[in-house]
């Protein structure tokens, strides 16, 4: 028995909701979509019993290039949300047609980052998804490309937008089907002595050192990517299997106890609330503070809340309750959280302590910058 067997038995005994990642390689057959692929990888969805699977796919906009007579990714963003716009319509035609055949129901979930960035809206998404669970639908997401213009309402790809379904739905697995059969020690496309490594108990810099974040000319998420979204998840105590989704049976292998496929990477014992994985991964951070070496210990070795006092610099434009990055003398990114004050405040009583709060402003809303409640340690940060 591999170790990777032995930790799958577990992880699929308690998996009954799981998140299904297929990438734009898989569906793209250069002229459009691989229906065949597409209908088979169907097939192989339906075949899991007692699961409730949700479907989040790449391919709208390499659909939408073909219908334009476009070999290339559109590069800039009004042409990738025109081939987005009809790519989608053609993708879920054939999602709807392949899943209702077999007697299946599908509902299409776009979502942009402002969707899962607003904390109301993210637990409306969350409710969403659970009436179309409990109905028996399959939901097949992608991101909203169409209204998604600034980058940082972007997810980036699908593979980052695949980890927070997996996390925003709390399924019990994540798994990610590309052209490559998981991590290997090199890149598999140009050296044939690659192995590829079945089990990742961390993901740490010796794991990341094994990656090119090169993407495909159809995609945008390259094996970074997918190791990205991997780290994500596991820190919401959701493990997540990267496997090749290629050749037929794959999805079997996957979920077949005593088989050795792709590879897993198991979920962190210390695993984040669904509120604090949200601020870390979700958010995206308007501001920065940058905290001197007490303030450093205090939050990262001790756990505890960030004060004025430690704040030694405030870089961006923010208002009370935002989400920031906190640095490192260095530079590094440490922590994110949300803040108590805005930037022109928070300017004005950084370094100083807590009780000369309300003469400098006129008012104090607490003594934390950062309470600990609200901050979360990036505690391997790249």
């Amino acid at each position: 028995m591999t170790d990777q067997v032995e930790h799958k038995r577990k992880i699929l005994a308690g998996a009954k909701r799981v998140v299904i990642k297929i990438g734009s390689t898989l569906l793209s057959d250069g002229l459009g979509v691989d229906t065949a692929r597409l209908t088979r990888l169907v097939d192989e969805i339906c075949s899991l019993d007692n699961r409730q699977v949700i479907v989040v796919s790449s391919g709208a906009v390499a659909v939408g290039m073909a219908k334009l007579n476009n070999g290339e990714r559109p590069r800039s963003v009004p042409q990738r949300q025109a081939a987005a716009a009809i790519g989608q319509i053609g993708l879920m035609a054939l999602y709807e047609k392949a899943f209702g055949d077999r007697g299946r129901t599908v509902a299409q979930v776009l979502l942009t980052h402002d969707d899962l960035a607003n904390r109301a809206r993210y637990i409306n998404a969350r409710h969403a998804f659970e009436a179309l669970l409990e109905a028996a639908a399959i939901p097949v997401v992608n991101e909203n490309d169409t209204v998604a213009v600034e980058e940082f309402l972007n997810f980036g790809d699908n593979d980052n937008l695949s980890a927070l379904v997996a996390t925003l739905t709390g399924a019990g697995l994540l798994v990610i089907l590309s052209d490559v059969d998981g991590l290997h020690d090199a890149n598999p496309t140009n050296n044939p002595q690659a192995r590829r490594i079945p089990l990742v108990s961390r993901i740490d810099r010796e794991t990341r050192a094994h990656v090119t974040d090169d993407a495909s000319g159809i995609g945008t998420g390259g094996m970074g990517s997918k190791l990205r979204a991997a780290e994500k998840v596991t820190a919401a105590g959701i493990p997540c299997i990267v496997a090749s989704g290629l050749e037929a049976g794959t999805l079997a292998k996957v979920f077949d106890a005593d088989h050795d496929k792709g590879t897993l990477f198991l979920a962190q014992g210390d695993r984040l609330s669904r509120r604090k994985h949200w601020i870390a991964h979700t958010l995206a951070p308007t501001g920065s503070l940058s905290l001197d070496d007490g303030a450093l210990r205090a939050v990262s070795e001790k756990g505890r809340s960030l004060l004025p006092k430690g704040v030694a610099a405030v870089s961006g434009r923010f208002e009370a309750g935002d989400c920031v990055s906190c640095l490192a003398p260095d530079g590094t990114e440490v922590a994110r959280g949300l803040v108590n004050y805005g930037h022109r405040d928070l300017d004005r009583i950084r370094g100083h302590h807590t009780d000369e709060i309300q003469t400098i402003l006129g008012y104090r809303l607490g003594d934390e910058v950062i309470h600990r409640d609200d901050l979360v340690v990036l505690k391997d940060p790249r």
